[in-house]
């Protein structure tokens, strides 16, 4: 690559970093910091674990964006003065186009988090994985689903709450629902609402005959006591019964587990993995307080699209991703076009590329629409 040509690449570098600076307000995100710093260093502060867990992961959230923030304007300074000098110094261009690599990629992670401006972004997430028809193969890959997303997770240095799940009889699960924890859980994880097809030779069949399975997915954000939903005691009917785990073995012995439905929309949520009734019907509560919130947000999107002329489906459980094994093995998503043929990878929690393809796809279709 010429001196010019790199020239060229920094400057649309730049462009790129100052359209995004105009997003992230960087300033905002100091103050922010020293703000959970001056929580942290509060004595009463370690009192509270399950805070704790919350505040440091924002703050760790926090302090990699202002780094990256300052060691990408830091570079780009650093090469535009590279580049000055470099002239036709063949080993000098190659360090400079290296480096450019290095910035570009840092550039992207910067830029991902720009698309993360909704009000509910930065919450953490409620996760469902339902089973569809089909029994056995259908609960199989529900299972599968949900160790994909536990596993992207861990990746992330996220915490997974197990909320409810109910098993199924054979193998895998008919439904569960998990409380992903950490920054920006549901900004990330939103995009994942739809239904996943699965195409592979069945284990459960003898025959080894290939069939397609199908399971939905519904994220929702965990939404704060300051977020005013309104639940009346008289539109709720509550119901308990023991908690089971996995294989049918109960996790206590006496009716802790709490069900809940909210009789004007006939919502049903669920909690079984706290030991006591008490804790299992405020873990419900926030559930369905996170349900009815997301039924307000499809309600206020149907209307959007009505307006506006658009009758495609809004994505409230059409499929989104289609997962094959067999004949072939390649995953892709149905919307972005975004597929890739390491179906490994993405089963063990390798999400981020369709994430990012997704927000992307996102952002300029909101910019289309404006």
């Amino acid at each position: 690559m010429s001196s010019v040509e790199l020239k060229t690449q920094i400057e649309s570098l730049g462009e790129r970093f100052e359209e995004i600076s105009k997003v992230i307000d960087i300033n905002s995100l100091k103050e922010e910091l020293n703000k959970l710093d001056e929580v942290m260093s509060s004595p009463d502060f370690w009192n509270n674990q399950e805070k704790n867990r919350e505040v440091i992961q924002k703050r760790k959230w926090l302090e990699e964006t202002i780094e990256n923030f300052e060691g990408i304007a830091s570079s780009l300074k650093d090469i535009r003065e590279l580049a000055e000098i470099s002239d036709e110094d063949t080993e000098m261009l190659s360090m400079v186009s290296d480096e450019l690599e290095e910035i570009k990629k840092r550039l992207d992670e910067l830029e991902l988090k720009t698309y993360l401006s909704g009000e509910m972004d930065s919450k953490n997430a409620y996760l469902t994985v339902q089973a569809g028809a089909g029994g056995t193969e259908a609960c199989d890959w529900a299972d599968m689903l949900l160790r994909m997303y536990k596993r992207w997770a861990e990746r992330k240095g996220y915490e997974v709450e197990l909320v409810d799940i109910t098993p199924d009889d054979v193998a895998g699960i008919k439904s569960a629902t998990v409380l992903i924890k950490g920054p920006y859980a549901y900004g990330y994880l939103k995009g994942e609402t739809g239904v996943h097809r699965l195409v592979r030779i069945s284990p459960f069949d003898s025959n080894a005959r290939r069939h397609t399975s199908f399971a939905a997915v519904s994220v929702m954000p965990q939404i704060d006591e300051d977020i005013n939903i309104e639940i009346r005691d008289e539109d709720l009917k509550l119901e308990t019964f023991r908690a089971s785990g996995a294989g049918g073995q109960y996790v206590n012995k006496t009716d802790t587990a709490v069900r809940i439905t909210h009789i004007p929309t006939g919502i049903v949520v669920s909690c079984q993995q706290e030991r006591s009734q008490f804790q299992n019907r405020r873990k419900a509560l926030e559930l369905l307080k996170a349900k009815l919130y997301q039924l307000e947000q499809q309600k206020l999107e149907e209307k959007r699209k009505e307006y506006e002329g658009d009758k495609t489906d809004i994505g409230w459980g059409h499929q989104i991703r289609s997962y094959v094994f067999h004949p072939y093995r390649m995953i892709k998503d149905l919307r972005t076009g975004y597929e890739t043929g390491n179906t490994e990878a993405v089963m063990d929690g390798e999400l981020d590329p369709f994430i990012e393809s997704y927000l992307k796809w996102r952002a300029s279709k909101t910019h289309k629409s404006n």
